[in-house]
């Protein structure tokens, strides 16, 4: 009897669907320390309940904001044609080239009482500081407002997609039956689309929970400020730790409710037709009307923070893109290059192990793997650093054992471990745009490569490499933007005096510099634009 082959490729993907588990298992595990915390029982009778409700109002808030503005702009980009609507179903996705921090920046100079439009309608109007009132921009209605403008491409774009794959046979089975357009959006089109608007709006909330830089500088605080404030400003690990099993506790809480409302619904196209319908035509000022509802959004998201960040950057260019700029560059494409580069090859053995995979063990594993994305990166941080800086302490200590020296600490004193974090954190972008394309590879191709005498390896190095070489330059790009913007972790873990763009632009606007927080986030910004205009031309593609 011949013992079964164990596949080489199905060990990796054990050894690193372990490895993203660390970081959660690290900090559930203090968890039971609950008792032995000084700091913890401070927090829990002061500031604990603030952060549970600004945590849970913001969630509450930004969820049905995202749900309402993705879900009417991709309902009208669909199933209407007004003017603009080919240019808006492709630019409402670029407010996610803003990052919510970086929105939040802008709009508190511009909107502040000495800031551009306070002071032209002073001297407009004649007016002093008692003569009128102005909202207050750094407050949890304006953070809301920043998630909000940022985040709901997100249900957009799924919603979208939903709306164009039930665009033809079920509406005009509706409009058979009598129903008009409103109410077969909310009888037919909107429940059918429930699955999207769900998956979209969770996206949004996993953002919002994981922010750190916009509720930070807005003084809202929430789970996340806490973590760092208590990982910083208190030296408490273990408080930390807490703050962050809370913190995913929301996030499993928050996944737990999409998947239970569900029940057994389901959501299966059997019209049997995919032919997309010709958009409405609005007339007159209900064409203008949708218009202006579509470029609301995108004029608050992106154009205008875009164009007061180039008139920011603008106003002291030498003393801002000097040899520190290029400095911040390096830094964080350095970060970014090599997380992505590890990132993709890592996708590539992962997906290629679940291919080759005839059981399910391969496919949980990488859906453990994918759980990661799910973790806000302050939690993500915290988990590794607890584990890695007592293997540090440990090899140092070996190594002045063996050699006589102490070599300091190896991992946490360089880039290793937050690279170990980002890795965490956006393997799944990375995997699940390597598996998506490895999927459409058909099989006769690998029955056909093995008849010619190819093993695995050269199978996937001749075969399907040179055909994933498109989605791999896409994965390797979107986890190079994630990258980038990441906050929260790089914070937490970056060396000593190792800034990032997104650092430092935290660090300017913290203490009111926002006219030099202008050229970094500037730079951030135009590295998101990368993939969304990809993304964009795929839309007016499929759109066509």
């Amino acid at each position: 009897m011949t013992r079964p082959r164990l596949n080489p490729l199905l060990l990796v993907s054990a050894a690193l669907a372990a490895l993203v588990g660390v970081p959660v298992g690290s900090v559930l595990m203090n968890i039971r320390h609950g008792g032995t915390s000084a700091t913890w029982s401070h927090l829990a009778s002061t500031v604990l309940p603030e952060y549970l409700a600004n945590t849970l109002l913001l969630c509450l808030a930004v969820g049905l904001g995202v749900i309402v503005v993705g879900v009417t702009t991709a309902w009208l980009t669909v199933m209407h044609d007004f003017p603009g609507r080919r240019i808006f179903e492709w630019a409402l996705v670029l407010p996610m080239a803003m990052p919510a921090y970086v929105l939040a920046y802008v709009y508190t100079d511009f909107l502040q009482f000495v800031g551009p439009l306070q002071s032209f309608l002073r001297e407009s109007f004649g007016w002093r500081k008692a003569d009128y009132w102005f909202p207050e921009i750094r407050s949890l209605g304006g953070a809301v407002i920043m998630f909000v403008c940022v985040l709901y491409p997100y249900v957009y774009l799924l919603t979208r997609t939903a709306f164009l794959e039930r665009a033809s046979g079920m509406l005009e089975a509706s409009r058979t039956l009598g129903l008009g357009a409103w109410r077969s959006f909310f009888r037919l089109s909107l429940p059918l689309a429930r699955p999207a608007v769900a998956a979209g709006a969770t996206l949004a909330l996993m953002e919002t929970l994981a922010d750190y830089g916009t509720v930070s500088y807005f003084g809202v605080q929430t789970f996340t400020t806490g973590i760092y404030r208590a990982w910083f400003s208190l030296g408490d690990r273990i408080a930390a730790a807490q703050l962050a099993a809370a913190l995913l506790a929301l996030v499993i809480v928050l996944l737990l409710i999409e998947h239970v409302s569900r029940g057994r619904s389901r959501f299966h196209n059997t019209s049997g037709r995919q032919r997309q319908s010709t958009g409405q035509r609005l007339p007159g000022w209900r064409g203008w009307l949708a218009a202006a509802a579509c470029g609301l959004p995108l004029g608050i998201g992106f154009l205008l923070p875009a164009g007061l960040l180039v008139r920011l950057a603008l106003t002291d260019v030498d003393s801002q893109f000097g040899e520190h700029f290029a400095i911040l560059a390096r830094n964080s494409f350095l970060l970014a290059g090599l997380t992505a580069i590890i990132a993709v090859a890592l996708a590539v053995l992962l997906a290629y192990a679940a291919r080759l995979s005839t059981g399910v063990l391969a496919p949980t594993l990488n859906r453990l793997v994918g759980l990661g994305y799910a973790v806000p990166g302050s939690v993500i941080a915290v988990g590794v650093l607890i584990p890695v800086t007592r293997l540090d302490h440990w090899l140092a200590a070996q190594w002045q054992a063996w050699f006589g020296d102490n070599p300091g600490l190896l991992i946490t004193g360089g880039i290793a471990a937050l690279v170990y974090a980002y890795l965490v954190r956006f393997l799944a972008v990375a995997l699940q745009a390597v598996g998506a394309s490895l999927t459409k590879i058909t099989a006769n191709m690998d029955d056909a490569a093995r008849s010619l005498g190819l093993g695995q390896g050269a199978m996937l190095r001749r075969v399907h490499l040179p055909i994933l070489r498109g989605s791999l330059l896409t994965a390797c790009l979107l986890v190079f933007v994630d990258v980038m913007k990441e906050l929260p972790a790089t914070l937490v873990m970056r060396p000593f005096d190792f800034d990032t763009l997104a650092t430092q632009a935290y660090t300017f606007a913290s203490d009111e510099r926002l006219a030099e927080a202008a050229s970094v986030s500037l730079a951030i910004v135009a590295v998101g634009l990368l993939p969304l205009i990809a993304l964009s031309r795929q839309i007016s593609r499929t759109r066509r």
